[in-house]
């Protein structure tokens, strides 16, 4: 028994020494990711840095070290300079797909792990996880509340911009409401902007005299839209449904706001969730490799606590 008991002991020691040599052991990881130039890159900054500090530490041996770029070409000059630190791993978000692609191409082929996140590259091959949200179910969802809400009714929609993300949300969304009896009356490219949604709203409610209810693919785009019908005293207009989980819109929703009932999440915090794969690639040794895409959770006044961060700039 005296041995079994030593054995067990020393078993238990050079368990807990792996753990800590584990935990010890030295990983850099570089973030590359937009600067904050409006609310949901200010929230993807925002929990890149939240995410940093727990991970760090959790595992003393891991430096994450965050770079935010104002543009494509400052992200590719970003990710040369990040290259001769000598990362281990580099998580990141891509100004845009086509521009960013030779660039993370050429840190990958230093032999570092490439996590990419929400705007896939150009070439798939290049990345070794990915990790983005749903963006045909955020419009699929937005589109099967509104006709199980409405049942019938006139809508205007908000769109982003002319790129793969908007189609493929605005996709989702015509096909959840088609056969019903929604009738979209308008759509208009609001670039992901709430001045620029203010002012397509402003037109739409001098261009229709019924609106029941306004869909944009963005919650920035839909505090402009909220402005506008507040200005105008409209009382036509029973919901604006938004997208992504702005924290602004996401207290209403909690609070009960008639007008804004849910919301659709496409979560800055995504970003987070590409980090903790990442790390755990190196210190969990788990399989990671592939594709993660999250849910386009439906927000309700049930459930909004959970994605509520109050000091979120997003």
């Amino acid at each position: 028994m005296r041995k079994l008991l030593i054995g067990l002991v020393g078993a238990a020691l050079a368990s807990t020494m792996t753990f800590a040599y584990a935990q010890d052991k030295k990983v850099n990881i570089a973030v590359s990711i937009p600067a904050a130039d409006h609310g949901w890159t200010g929230g993807v900054v925002y929990h890149a840095e939240r995410a940093a500090k727990l991970l760090e530490a959790a595992h003393p041996g891991l430096k994450i070290t965050i770079k935010t770029s104002p543009d494509g070409a400052a992200q590719a000059n970003a990710l040369e300079d990040l290259t001769t630190q000598g990362i281990d791993a580099l998580v990141t978000l891509p100004h845009n797909s086509d521009e960013l692609t030779d660039p993370i191409r050429a840190v990958k082929e230093k032999g570092v792990f490439v996590t990419v996140v929400d705007r896939a590259l150009s070439d798939p091959t290049i990345q070794d996880l990915y990790v983005a949200g749903n963006n045909p179910e955020l419009g699929r969802v937005a589109g099967e509340y509104l006709k199980d809400t409405l049942k019938t009714g006139d809508v205007v929609v908000i769109r982003g911009l002319p790129i793969v993300i908007d189609e493929e949300r605005q996709k989702g969304f015509d096909d959840a409401i088609a056969g019903s009896g929604i009738k979209v009356l308008d759509k208009q490219f609001g670039n992901w902007s709430r001045d620029d949604a203010f002012k397509i709203m402003q037109d739409y409610l001098t261009k229709f005299p019924k609106i029941d209810a306004v869909w944009c693919q963005d919650d920035d785009m839909a505090v402009g839209v909220l402005e506008a019908i507040d200005q105008a005293k409209r009382t036509d207009i029973k919901m604006v449904i938004g997208g992504a989980g702005m924290k602004d819109m996401i207290k209403r929703v909690a609070d009960g706001d008639k007008m804004t009932p849910i919301n659709v999440l496409y979560p800055p915090s995504m970003v987070a969730t590409a980090m903790e794969l990442t790390v755990a690639n190196f210190y969990d040794q788990v399989p990671v490799r592939g594709k993660y895409i999250l849910d386009a959770t439906l927000v309700t006044k049930d459930n909004a606590k959970e994605f509520y961060f109050p000091d979120s700039p997003f």
